[in-house]
């Protein structure tokens, strides 16, 4: 099945909330884990345990795998394959981007078919141009996996880039958008490339001809509302993914209670979009 396809079943059954995984140093310690490989293999474990057919869309954080090295990234390894089948998909997120070789070489890490640390999805940067993603583009069609490209991102930060204007007036954003929506043009049901789109703000992108996913961090902890969501996103052509890492992470390391956590997140979703119509 394409990526598309995949996420659309996901999203039918489970909802459309993306839960992150992101082991932090103070969430170690407030599940009573160590900072270390060992403590981190714990977390993973029990992150499993809660999301695995519970939600659509997992979202690892690699840098908080990365930080603990080789074996860090081991772990990484094991919860992306862990997953793997379980209707859950994994959406890596890396921010990965480069030209030439060295973005060939993060396809073949992160893309390509057989892929060490392959996941459903990954998040690419593309402020080296879209045109540099190009072989992570290939690379993600050949194995039937996704990417998402940052365009307008819930840091305030940002702005000073990503709402800069080209010379025929576009934002940078909506370029990268365009550019992605070139590239899902007549993909059915719809394109594997999605752009990352932050909740937390007024975007004033026009995403109706994406034809691909929305990735919306800023959920919860970073303030935006379910009501914020569904209002900035409404008529979005695709799936929209708001995305919740600390304030489902929070009810842990129980693995029932986080399961509830997001199961009564999602919930509020629903039922935020059902009333908006």
């Amino acid at each position: 099945m394409s990526f598309a396809a995949r996420l659309d079943g996901a999203v039918a059954t489970h909802g459309p909330l993306c839960v992150g995984i992101d082991p932090h140093p103070a969430l170690l310690a407030a599940w009573d884990l160590t900072d270390d490989a060992d403590g981190l293999a714990a977390f993973a474990d029990r992150c499993h345990a809660a999301f695995a057919a519970a939600v659509s869309v997992v979202k690892p954080q690699a840098a908080f795998f990365e930080r603990h090295g080789s074996a860090g990234v081991a772990v990484l390894e094991r919860l992306l394959a862990g997953f793997a089948g379980s209707g859950t998909l994994t959406l890596l997120d890396a921010k990965r981007g480069d030209i030439g070789s060295t973005m060939d070489g993060y396809a073949d890490a992160y893309l390509r078919v057989g892929a060490p640390l392959g996941a459903d999805a990954l998040t690419l940067s593309p402020y080296l141009g879209f045109g540099s993603l190009e072989p992570a583009l290939t690379a993600a069609d050949e194995a039937g996996r996704g990417v998402f490209v940052l365009a307008r991102t819930s840091n305030p930060d940002g702005a000073a880039v990503q709402c800069a204007t080209t010379a025929d007036g576009v934002s940078v954003a909506q370029r990268m958008v365009d550019d992605a929506a070139a590239r899902n043009a007549g993909a059915q049901p719809r394109g594997a490339v999605g752009v990352v789109v932050g909740g937390t703000h007024e975007h004033g992108l026009d995403l109706t001809a994406l034809n691909g996913p929305v990735l919306v961090p800023g959920l919860g902890a970073q303030g935006a509302s379910p009501a914020d969501v569904v209002s900035r996103f409404a008529g979005t052509a695709g799936p929209v993914l708001p995305v919740s890492a600390r304030g489902v992470l929070r009810a842990g390391p129980d693995a029932v209670a986080l399961r509830d956590a997001a199961h009564l997140l999602g919930e509020e979703l629903a039922s935020t979009a059902a009333g908006s119509h």
